[in-house]
């Protein structure tokens, strides 16, 4: 059954609006602990629109379960996840116009680039996952550089529905089942919902999902540890 790594990106951009110190993700990342999640995920972009480098230094010291930092490969960035020591940082690509990441990294095209950041990660001693789109090209580039895990942007699945789904469900697991055959570990993530997580948690040999906007919208309703209970027993098949 594959991990549940929430996002409380969406919490800090609920802090930032007022650019004040509520509500602190710090708190949402403890809720969502004790609401059964096996990892925290942040990203902390260029910009600070919504994680600071206090939420993340905070975080290191006080997540108990797995702590995913999303970062751009920017040699910043790259610095001060050598710093924090997350558990594992995920590359994704950055554009400082975009509302939320709205594509995988295309690491043909920038192969130098995400080389020089993976190698500068894992002298830190950082697993590197890669967030791509679910394309032969780019799991073959990841292979060649020797990452941990792919993670497959799901975006595309998320906004399809009825028989344009189905296909392009059929593509995560034939690509998932490409990741696998090169020795990384498959994850996903992106637009995934109480209502179309299910499929993508019952691809083969699916190890983690990372979620956020859907939970947090969730939890203003219900609460936090709640929500999360609720996806936790969803991506459980």
């Amino acid at each position: 059954m594959p991990e549940l790594g929430v996002n409380i990106d969406h919490v800090a951009t609920v802090r930032q609006a007022r650019r004040t110190n509520e509500p602190d993700p710090v708190w949402a990342a403890a809720l969502a602990q004790l609401g059964g999640a096996d990892g925290i995920t942040v990203h902390l972009r260029e910009d600070r629109r919504h994680i600071s480098d206090r939420d993340v230094r905070i975080l290191r010291e006080t997540v108990t379960v797995k702590l995913n930092l999303e970062m751009a490969c920017e040699p910043e960035i790259v610095e001060i996840a050598c710093q924090v020591k997350p558990d594992q940082a995920t590359l994704v690509p950055e554009r400082r116009e975009e509302v939320t990441t709205e594509g995988g990294l295309d690491i043909v095209a920038q192969h130098d680039r995400v080389a020089r950041a993976i190698d500068r990660l894992r002298s830190a001693g950082i697993s590197v996952s890669l967030f791509l789109d679910p394309d032969a090209r780019q799991i073959e580039a990841a292979a060649g550089l020797r990452a941990d895990a792919v993670e497959l942007h799901t975006g595309q699945y998320a906004l399809a529905s009825g028989a344009a789904q189905q296909k392009e469900l059929e593509n995560l697991v034939r690509i998932g089942a490409l990741v696998r055959q090169s020795g990384m570990s498959l994850h996903a993530g992106h637009g995934l919902t109480y209502r179309n997580v299910r499929p993508v948690a019952a691809i083969e040999a699916m190890h983690e999902l990372n979620i956020g906007h859907s939970i947090v919208a969730r939890a203003i309703m219900v609460g936090l540890e709640s929500a999360v209970r609720e996806m936790k027993r969803l991506v459980t098949v």
